[in-house]
């Protein structure tokens, strides 16, 4: 996380856990005009066996942290607030995540290139001190956890059943009832609230996001 996403998250995490929910963590993307901050959410590790992250958890964190960012003002300007649930292809914000998932692969990005490159995908194989090791191109390659900018696991989609059919293999078939697109499974997503620096307390009517 960059260092305002990290300060932000700091501040929010409180609020959030106080509702039974756990911040995973929060990107900030600053633009011109306006800025989005991002909250990864995720229901707290002793429940992640029978239930995930849903709409109206998104919905409750996205009241509780508004108001709390009105009153705190941690972000000048206007920005758009989202709050999602990690999906399928999770982010990756702590030592903790990727100790986590050992054994999973994952893609980063770095902050200073290393043997040449930004950017790698390869399996977690293990946590050593402050390093992720990964194996990539079939070698291992140590990564200090404070060289990576940003990560996210990388879906098995054979493994979920959603690996895309050879060329005509699904022709002539009917979709089953009730079946809906979902470009990221298992994502619960809540539609971006944005605020106004210029009218404080006043959030702009919700509009549905493109997924």
């Amino acid at each position: 996380m960059s260092e305002k996403a990290n300060q932000i998250a700091l501040l929010l995490a409180p609020t959030v856990q106080a509702l039974g929910l756990e911040l995973l963590g929060a990107e900030y993307l600053p633009a011109p005009g306006s800025a989005t901050l991002r909250l990864y959410i995720d229901v707290r590790e002793d429940e992640r066996e029978s239930r995930s992250v849903n709409i109206d958890d998104c919905e409750a964190v996205s009241r509780e942290v508004s108001a709390q960012l009105d009153v705190e003002d941690p972000i000048t300007g206007n920005y758009t607030l989202e709050v999602s649930s990690p999906g399928v292809d999770r982010p990756l914000f702590s030592l903790d995540h990727y100790a986590r998932f050992v054994g999973e692969s994952a893609k980063v990005v770095l902050k200073l290139p290393q043997d040449g490159r930004r950017r790698l995908q390869g399996g977690i194989a293990r946590i050593d001190g402050e390093n992720v090791v990964f194996t990539v191109d079939d070698a291992e390659l140590a990564v200090s956890f404070d060289n990576i900018d940003k990560g996210r696991l990388v879906p098995d989609w054979a493994a979920l059943g959603l690996a895309p059919e050879k060329p005509g293999a699904g022709a002539g078939r009917k979709p089953k009832a009730g079946a809906k697109p979902d470009s990221r499974p298992g994502a619960a997503k809540r539609a971006p609230a944005k605020k106004s620096k210029s009218k404080p307390n006043q959030p702009a009517a919700d509009k549905p996001r493109a997924e």
